[in-house]
């Protein structure tokens, strides 16, 4: 399985938010669209990440679909312990939440549901591991640039 959806490339995008310690991010390439009709979303932080629970506090963010010229950015906000936003320009999107410069797209969000998915390969669902949580935002304000979007190589190349 891994191999076959190791061919399969998506984009990349960074969840973005103020929270209470100030602006807030980080990279994701596991989000889709859901629903047209309501508007929905939804995308794949990882139980362990430090960054989704301080987002999911404030509940509004805006997820940011990172142009074809961002690497550095997708790197940046893929990182833990760091200043995310050092060097980044941004403006508030109409939530507040930090709209990156240059971006593909973006999707002003407030969170609807959230729903426990993926278990480790030595665990099941039953055990209560989950390795991934699944956030469905719905989606308030939208606006897609010129940029071509950037496409995550799942196998890292």
């Amino acid at each position: 399985m891994r191999e076959v959806l190791g061919h399969f490339a998506s984009g990349v995008v960074v969840v973005t938010a103020v929270t209470e310690d100030g602006p807030a991010g980080f990279t994701c390439q596991s989000f889709n669209a859901l629903s047209l009709e309501p508007p929905l979303v939804s995308f794949s932080p990882a139980r362990t990440s430090s960054t989704w629970p301080r987002i999911r506090a404030v509940s509004t963010f805006c997820v940011n679909v990172l142009a074809d010229h961002h690497a550095e950015i997708s790197a940046a906000f893929a990182r833990s312990g760091t200043d995310k936003f050092a060097g980044v320009a941004w403006e508030p999107a109409p939530s507040g939440a930090p709209l990156l410069e240059g971006v593909s797209a973006w999707i002003d969000c407030t969170l609807e549901h959230e729903f426990p998915g993926g278990t480790t390969p030595s665990s099941s669902a039953a055990s209560g591991s989950w390795v991934r949580t699944v956030p469905v935002p719905r989606c308030s304000s939208t606006e897609a640039r010129t940029a071509s979007p950037q496409a995550a190589d799942p196998r890292g190349s």
